[in-house]
Parts: structure tokens; C-alpha cells; sequence
């Protein structure tokens, strides 16, 4: 599965992939493999994207396309 949204959602805020990764504690290439669907997001990770983006992980995953947080 690709993630459009990690992508729009990342340069929506102005953000280089090195910095979500650094925020993932992860490698930079780990993180683009994320991005193009090349690599299963760990759930621990995918939660953190929607903590950083306040989003819910439904929006990232596609979902829905709501980009509100599940309150």
C-alpha cells in the first residue's frame, strides 16, 4: 500500500523526510520505503505520524478522509 497521505502530510508541514525519521527514530531511507508503500508501517510508528500530525491513523491509512483527530 503506497501512503499518499504520509507524503502530503509531510510536505504539507514543510518537512524533510530526515526529520520525520529522525522524529521515528529511524533511518531516513527506512522511513521513504514508509512513504512509497515499500515497507509495512509498524503500528508503534504509525501511531507516532498521527500523534506529530494530529490526525487519526484511519486518515493516514486512507480510511477516511477526515483529518480530524478521533477525540
Amino acid at each position: 500500500m503506497i501512503f499518499k497521505r504520509l507524503y502530503d502530510l509531510r510536505t504539507d508541514n514543510d518537512k524533510t523526510q530526515q526529520e520525520i525519521a529522525d522524529y521515528l527514530t529511524c533511518n531516513r531511507q527506512v522511513y521513504a520505503r514508509y512513504e512509497r508503500g515499500l515497507r509495512e508501517i509498524p503500528v508503534s510508528m504509525l501511531i507516532a505520524l498521527a500523534d506529530y500530525y494530529n490526525t487519526s491513523t484511519d486518515y493516514i491509512l486512507g480510511r477516511t478522509d477526515n483529518s480530524e483527530p478521533v477525540k
